[in-house]
């Protein structure tokens, strides 16, 4: 008789535990993320894949899905500067296209220094935000203020001045962000809007559609030979303080970070520019796993291919990228690339102009394969190519060994096998390209080889990273080594 009630506790039971450990796994256990887009994936808190609003744009143009979705994710970001001059204030280049840094706000009352304003995107729903790095670069204090007026003080994460990108982390939970979308899916034409914070006039809505795509407008280049500019062109109105906000799609989602305008006055007379959200993928990941970006590098030199070009250089007028000069060890050299050669396609995607090239290579890390397509004289050629850091390896140099090159200020690379076989030597670390650096101040030229550091062996560059490593700042360090025409010097570096 009480077999029945027995049975039926104990399917409720069962699935009271079931329910009970679904739970904990959803609410409590938190997963591990390889990428932002894994996390956003995750939480999608303010983001809703139901795009029926956006899906009516034919019938009847609609902003307000986008508008009320990213709006309360984008960020007025503050910055305060205790010297006279704040990053960037007197190039004159940065004026053009930026207009004044210091915007509305201007110096601080009682000239005890400056503060600037600027924008920046949440991306995900533990603080992690997206601005430029001109916004927040030199900053001593960065504040963020949330569109419903919450303030937070900021830590940078980290910057990369090759895309004017910079990561920012506030401490909180449950945030609104936006959704990564993809720049590569968007069309010229295609309508955008642009939210930010101008002339501090928070959370602005601007509206317009993609002018171009690709656009290089040498902005960046002034301050980076590595510098990468491939930007969306937009007319959607864009002035001094949307710099590091939101560019998004109807779908309310983020296809770039507006960064740019060209203008002679410093405010918005047509034009505007942003950094693809796929680069900006790609930028961020690295900063987050690496503490830098990890750029992988073809090795070439390149221009637009014109009718000009063509006609000085005597070939036949094709679509792609002119190939200028080729570098002696690159990921180029190794597949037989040669100057003249003309670039057509990367993995599979048609290239037309010079910046388009760059983006699609700094998308991929150093040892990442590249399928590139290429003509020389008509015939077709293919190879895969392994991308080479700026040390010429085809590996992640992290942070820390980063930092180490730029103090020596030195490009390494392994010895050719000519010149271990000529000098009669078994290793060492060459110097390929100098930088300003303890290395260029002791009168090392480039060419040089380092075969010891400190009576330590050096076989390899990895071996220079190491042995630095170990040694206390403030200590002298005796460098060792030999140049390619036998010529021995020693010098003593204060580390």
């Amino acid at each position: 008789m009480m077999k029945k009630p027995f049975v039926s506790l104990l399917v409720a039971s069962f699935l009271g535990a079931i329910v009970a450990l679904a739970g904990y796994h959803f609410f409590v256990q938190q997963p591990v993320f390889q990428t932002v887009s894994q996390k956003q994936d995750y939480y999608l808190s303010n983001f809703s894949s139901d795009s029926s609003m956006a899906a009516k744009v034919p019938e009847g143009l609609n902003f307000i899905y986008a508008a009320k979705a990213v709006t309360p994710a984008v960020v007025h970001i503050k910055t305060y500067y205790k010297v006279a001059e704040g990053a960037g204030s007197n190039d004159e280049i940065f004026k053009y296209f930026f207009g004044d840094p210091y915007g509305e706000g201007g110096p601080n009352p009682g000239g005890q220094g400056k503060e600037a304003s600027g924008s920046g995107v949440i991306i995900t729903a533990d603080g992690y935000i997206v601005s430029n790095n001109h916004v927040v670069e030199g900053a001593e204090k960065i504040e963020v203020v949330l569109e419903n007026q919450r303030s937070y003080e900021a830590v940078l994460i980290g910057t990369d001045p090759t895309t004017d990108l910079a990561l920012l982390k506030i401490d909180d939970k449950n945030l609104p962000f936006v959704k990564y979308g993809n720049s590569d899916d968007i069309l010229v034409g295609e309508w955008v809007l642009a939210v930010g914070n101008p002339f501090n006039l928070n959370s602005t809505v601007t509206a317009g559609i993609i002018s171009a795509k690709a656009r290089n407008i040498n902005i960046l280049r002034a301050k980076s030979n590595f510098a990468v500019e491939s930007f969306l062109q937009t007319d959607a109105v864009v002035n001094p303080g949307n710099s590091g906000g939101a560019l998004v799609n109807l779908k309310g989602e983020l296809v770039g970070i507006n960064t740019a305008i060209a203008s002679p006055t410093g405010s918005y007379t047509g034009y505007s520019f942003a950094v693809p959200v796929d680069l900006v993928k790609k930028v961020i990941d690295d900063i987050l796993k690496y503490g830098e970006v990890q750029r992988g590098l073809l090795g070439v030199s390149i221009a637009d291919m014109t009718t000009t070009l063509a006609k000085e250089k005597n070939i036949d007028y094709v679509r792609g990228v002119y190939v200028a000069g080729v570098n002696d060890g690159s990921a180029a050299k190794e597949i037989g690339m040669k100057e003249g050669d003309i670039i057509t396609h990367i993995n599979g995607k048609e290239i037309y102009t010079s910046s388009g090239l760059q983006e699609a290579v700094a998308r991929y890390r150093p040892g990442d394969k590249l399928k590139v397509s290429y003509l020389r004289k008509g015939e077709k050629m293919e190879g895969t190519a392994v991308l080479k850091n700026k040390l010429g390896e085809d590996k992640i140099v992290k942070k820390e060994e980063a930092s180490i090159k730029r103090k020596l200020g030195a490009d390494l690379q392994v010895v050719s096998k000519e010149d271990k076989k000529h000098l009669s030597l078994q290793g060492g670390a060459q110097v390929y390209r100098l930088y300003d650096g303890l290395l260029k101040d002791s009168g090392i030229r480039e060419g040089f080889i380092i075969t010891s550091i400190d009576k330590k062996i050096v076989q390899t560059p990895e071996d220079v990273e190491a042995i630095l490593n170990k040694i206390l700042p403030g200590n002298g360090v005796l460098v060792e080594g030999v140049y390619s025409n036998g010529k021995k010097q020693f010098v003593g570096i204060g580390w």
